[in-house]
């Protein structure tokens, strides 16, 4: 018998070598999303903040993913889909919220269940205003996404406000895409520790870019977390 010639290699380890974790990159972080078959949602970004869903189409495989990616620029616009907040201001909390709850009951009236049993829904969203043009105000935004691990149990919730510390509106909403796939990564793949999702939102993003300055957990993945 021939001796195969390309014998599996080892990785080479000294004593006195540090464990270093192998933190994915943006590219693989979203690929990995795309490739799996039952994970399936929509992106919504209003505002400034229209990055996330970017790079889940560049990856590659987002077909099989992104069920829709939108954008309501226009505030009339967006009004006309989510309704007008009483304070008439775009970038809060309930914005957000309403932006979720509206996508989500979208993606289930018009995705059969009984086709797609096996389909993990997920809607990440956000609504963003980036710093601006005098630069004396450095912009803020909300980002969250409502998503399952399993299709029979009900929806989880990772809400969170961003303040940036950039002085570039480009730089920022760059910044803002990095973590916007940070947190569909980590609520799939890291929702079993929350303190530890809360640092992998970083990954790849200088803590001194973006302050997260509240984050809320919610749903049956997060029942025993303390906000």
């Amino acid at each position: 018998k021939k001796k195969n010639k390309f014998k599996r290699r080892m990785a080479i380890v000294y004593k006195g070598d540090t464990n270093i974790e192998n933190v994915p990159s943006i590219k693989a972080k979203a690929l990995r999303i795309n490739l799996n078959s039952q994970i399936y949602g929509t992106f919504a970004e209003i505002g400034a903040g229209q990055e996330t869903s970017r790079h889940f189409f560049r990856s590659g495989g987002a077909s099989g993913t992104i069920a829709k990616a939108m954008s309501a620029y226009d505030k009339d616009f967006s009004d006309a889909i989510y309704g007008i907040e009483n304070d008439r201001r775009y970038v809060t909390e309930a914005r957000l919220k309403k932006m979720l709850s509206h996508e989500m009951a979208l993606l289930e009236d018009r995705i059969s269940r009984d086709k797609h049993p096996d389909k993990m829904f997920f809607c990440f969203a956000n609504t963003v205003a980036t710093i601006d043009f005098a630069k004396k105000y450095k912009g803020h935004g909300w980002m969250g996404i409502k998503y399952q691990i399993d299709p029979t149990q009900e929806y989880n919730e990772i809400i969170l406000h961003v303040r940036f510390h950039e002085n570039d509106a480009k730089l920022q909403q760059e910044t803002l895409g990095t973590m916007g796939v940070n947190l569909i990564h980590g609520a799939f793949y890291k929702y079993n520790n929350p303190k530890h999702l809360l640092k992998y939102l970083y990954d790849h993003i200088d803590k001194d870019k973006i302050e997260i300055d509240t984050i809320n957990f919610s749903g049956p993945q997060f029942e025993s977390v303390d906000n």
